[in-house]
């Protein structure tokens, strides 16, 4: 069984040689670590992908690593099976092996690179009162309200789900939501607008690169 689990720990050397060795002895075997956020307290965030053991509890890996000095956990939650901790490398890659479908690869790469359970491309419709969905992931809402143009967190009518968009082109947004947690920290959201920028950029090589007719 895989699950995520979202820690703050400090950010010497040997603190994720602790934090290995006792999710280990818990029952937890680690598949992946990304560093999310290094803090300017000398704390970093990190996600760690792992699995559990057939007979261990998820909550004895949390208590192991709340046991540690300076260690806190700060989110577990199940994790898709066969999921990945996809790199922003990774995505940028998928973008641009096919440019002119670059923001449909963003909406539906972005769930996977942010841990997030739904993203979708939205444009402002009537004055920028309601927003039509362009395109979402299966699980995305079919009605979202319009986001603006400028990043931020989204305030939805579902308060149990947490979401941050930022700005396309052609008065266009990208909306990513998560279900209960983690709450986006604001490293996230920088990577979010550089990935949404970056797509645009791609998309719009197409048109700067294609030839007169």
């Amino acid at each position: 069984m895989s699950f995520l689990l979202r820690l703050s720990l400090p950010n010497v050397p040997g603190s994720l040689g602790r934090v290995a060795s006792a999710i280990g002895a818990a029952g937890g075997d680690i598949d992946a670590i990304q560093i999310v956020e290094s803090a300017p307290d000398g704390t970093a965030i990190d996600d760690v992908l792992l699995n559990v053991v057939p007979g261990a509890m998820p909550d004895s890996i949390v208590s192991a690593c709340n046991a540690l000095d300076g260690v806190e956990v700060l989110w577990i939650s199940r994790y898709a099976v066969g999921g990945t901790l996809s790199l922003d490398l990774e995505a940028v890659e998928a973008m641009t092996e096919h440019p002119d479908q670059a923001l449909a690869h963003l909406v539906d790469i972005v769930p996977l690179t942010f841990r997030a359970d739904w993203a979708a491309r939205v444009r402002s419709v009537s004055g920028g009162r309601k927003a039509a969905i362009v395109h979402g992931t299966d699980s995305a809402p079919a009605i979202l309200p319009w986001p603006g143009e400028h990043l931020r967190r989204v305030d939805l009518e579902d308060a149990e789900v947490l979401a941050v968009s930022a700005p396309l082109p052609n008065s266009e947004a990208l909306v990513v939501g998560r279900r209960g947690g983690p709450e986006f920290l604001d490293s996230e959201l920088a990577r979010l607008s550089h990935l949404a920028t970056l797509a645009a950029s791609i998309a719009a090589s197409i048109t700067r690169t294609s030839p007169p007719r």
